[in-house]
Order: structure tokens, then sequence, then C-alpha cells
């Protein structure tokens, strides 16, 4: 049976078995337009709230200005459950001063430039954030990452690795070295997707020899 290929246009990308449009679900890379972030296409975010108000780049970044010199950066095909938010390195106050009392932020004259943090945060490719999970300033998070709900996100994540916990903390990891390795060579996210729908079935099944195979 041939396996639907996805568009990343759509903004809502899952229609129901009644036909209407899931909207609580979105293709980011659709409906995001925001300078200092980059998302990957059929990256999608759910969330069950009302349609933000804001958009949803505040939504799921809402320390992330227009003018803020970190990049929040998502790989191709990541999946953000409800309540995932990305804290910003502008979040973030001084630490090597006295004081963390941001002074400058309250003077227009001085608040120009004004950013103590300004590390980007970046996801891989192929994550799954789940349920509530923080992102916090700076962390690098690898390809085909599990990030269990609630987690603590900081520091760096290897690639398929899964995460549990505040902070989170490597429980296992989904293959061994050499399939990471594949996977990773593979890159089977950047593939075009029509590719992509062929590769469906080896995917769904685990098996890195049956991906590889996929023309």
């Amino acid at each position: 049976m041939p396996v639907h290929t996805l568009d990343p246009r759509l903004a809502h990308p899952i229609t129901l078995p009644d036909g209407t449009l899931h909207e609580g679900t979105v293709n980011l890379s659709a409906v995001i337009d925001h300078p200092r972030m980059e998302i990957g296409d059929f990256t999608y975010a759910s969330d069950f709230a009302p349609p933000p108000p804001d958009g949803w780049a505040a939504r799921l970044a809402p320390y992330l200005f227009d003018f803020a010199e970190e990049r929040l950066v998502i790989g191709r095909y990541c999946q953000i459950a409800h309540g995932v938010r990305f804290i910003g390195s502008a979040a973030n106050h001084e630490t090597r001063a006295l004081t963390s009392f941001p002074f400058q932020v309250f003077d227009p004259t001085r608040m120009h430039g004004y950013a103590p943090d300004t590390r980007d945060t970046i996801v891989g490719n192929d994550v799954w954030l789940g349920y509530g999970a923080l992102v916090c300033p700076g962390a690098r998070i690898g390809n085909g990452v599990f990030v269990g709900a609630g987690s603590v996100v900081r520091g760096e994540i290897p690639d398929y690795a899964v995460v549990t916990g505040n902070p989170a903390r490597v429980t296992r990891m989904r293959f061994s070295e050499s399939e990471i390795a594949r996977l990773n060579a593979l890159a089977w996210w950047d593939w075009s997707p029509e590719r992509v729908a062929r590769a469906v079935p080896a995917l769904e099944a685990g098996d890195v020899a049956a991906l590889d195979a996929v023309d």
C-alpha cells in the first residue's frame, strides 16, 4: 500500500477520519516567521490549549525576542508535545556581577545590546520532546533523541539517547553505536518527501539495513 506523502506547507497536517483538520497540531515552519528561529520542514507541535493569540513562536519560546542575539534551531521531522517550552538565553541574568538585577533593561539608553548570555539552542532532527519538557538556554539535543515528559534539558544530549528527569539524564540509548553512526550517515530526514514515503516501512520497523536499501 502506498504511503501518504507529507506536505510541509500545510499549517495543519493532520486530517481526522471525519474529514476535519486537527487544529491543535501545526507544521511549525508553516506558521512561524521569526528572525531568530530556524525550523525544519515537517516538524510539528501539538497543543490542547486554544490557538496562541501571539503566535506559535511566542508560545514555544516566550523569551526569544526579535532583537535577541541567540538563535533557536530545530531540525526536521521533530515532534513537540503540549507544554514544551524553550527558555532562550535572553532569559538569563548576569552571574558575574554583584547583583543579578537587570538594571540595563529598565534604562532605554543602555538597553540595546544587553545580553549576558547569547548561546544558541540547537535541536537535531527526528527529536521527540514529551509533554511539558523544558529546554534550557544553550542546550544541544542530538538527532533522534527522546526527551521524557517533564524533563529539564541542559547541556549536550547525544544522538539517539533517551533522557528523563531534572536535570535530564541519559537512561538508555535507542540503538547501538554502529547503528547510530549509520543513521546519521543516511540522514533520511534530508531525503525528498517521496523517498521518505518509500522509506516509511523501514523507518517504522526499526530496520537500519532496510532503510539503507531504500532508493
